[in-house]
């Protein structure tokens, strides 16, 4: 059974998955459908406008602060092989770090080079295009390892 701090911290890092998992699920869902209806200029403009918005302090926190708490937490869970919530707890945090790496190895690079671009330049349209369907595509895959990873986390709670 999992008790005192470990419970109190993998209730964090559920809800800390959580609330990434359902920002990223909302950027899968409607916001890069909504700005790829845009003329592409606009689109691109409104991404890069997103781009100096998104690392706000609060996201930051639940974005890395969640990757740092479950790294923690996989370190108080490793005695503890024998019970069924440590092995939640483990996989929790590999999904969960799926979507922070994604996030470090794709979206921040791609993002960066978006906000290069200049939204009326030759070859803005293009870029554009690229950009949006290959990002959507790699989103997918960090918004399923967050609410993965979250949904890991709930269920070591549940564990007896």
């Amino acid at each position: 059974m999992i008790d005192g701090y470990p419970r109190i911290l993998t209730i964090i890092a559920a809800v800390g998955a959580g609330i990434s998992g359902g920002v990223f699920f909302a950027f899968s869902t409607f916001v890069m459908k909504a700005l790829g209806r845009l003329p592409a200029a606009q689109g691109i403009s409104a991404m890069q406008a997103i781009n100096k918005a998104a690392p706000a302090p609060l996201f930051m926190l639940a974005l890395f602060g969640t990757g740092a708490l479950s790294i923690v937490l996989s370190a108080v869970a490793l005695p503890h092989l024998d019970q069924r919530w440590a092995v939640y707890v483990l996989t929790g945090t590999a999904l969960y770090l799926v979507s922070i790496i994604v996030t470090i190895v794709y979206h921040i690079p791609h993002n960066n080079a978006l906000d290069l671009v200049d939204p009326t330049g030759p070859g803005a349209a293009h870029a554009w295009a690229q950009h949006l369907s290959s990002w959507t595509a790699w989103n997918h895959l960090r918004t399923v390892a967050a609410l993965a990873g979250s949904t890991a986390f709930i269920t070591a709670l549940q564990s007896g």
